[in-house]
């Protein structure tokens, strides 16, 4: 993982829209820049859903929130349809941002092992370094506990 104090990484991702959007393109305010492993999985879809259930308190804060997987940008734009999500999903289907972050890690599930994306999460402050980094965070409660730090 990476730390706080570092420069977080700039990538240049797509929407569900499709418009490209740059970590830079946000300098001025802090980002909460969340990484899951997949749409419509149930823990994904909780922790996305919380996101927006508390998406008006981050607009409060001038926090703006970003998730990222490597999903397609369909499957994003499906998503967030479903589910009503306000903020920023990108879709990273090469791993540019999710390596870079340091996210794309082995993962063991019932003894097998295989590569996949650690759910984590990033603050990143106005001037573009990492605020607060948050491994293996538990999809109930990631938003709840980011408002409360900020």
């Amino acid at each position: 993982m990476l730390e706080t104090y570092m420069k977080a990484p700039n990538f240049n991702l797509l929407d569900k829209e499709g418009n490209e959007v740059a970590l830079s393109d946000f300098l001025g305010k802090r980002v909460v820049l969340y990484f899951y492993p997949k749409d419509n999985t149930p823990g994904c879809t909780r922790q996305a859903c919380s996101f927006a259930l508390l998406y008006e308190e981050f607009q409060a804060r001038d926090v703006i929130v970003i998730g990222i997987s490597k999903d397609s940008i369909s499957s994003h734009k499906k998503f967030a349809e479903k589910h009503n999500l306000p903020f920023i999903l990108l879709a990273d289907p090469e791993l540019q941002a999710i390596k870079a972050y340091d996210v794309w890690q082995e993962k063991k599930l019932y003894g097998k092992v295989s590569m996949g994306v650690v759910r984590s999460t990033y603050i990143i402050d106005e001037k573009g370094f990492i605020e607060m980094v948050m491994p293996k965070v538990k999809p109930d409660t990631n938003a709840a506990e980011i408002l409360s730090y900020l």
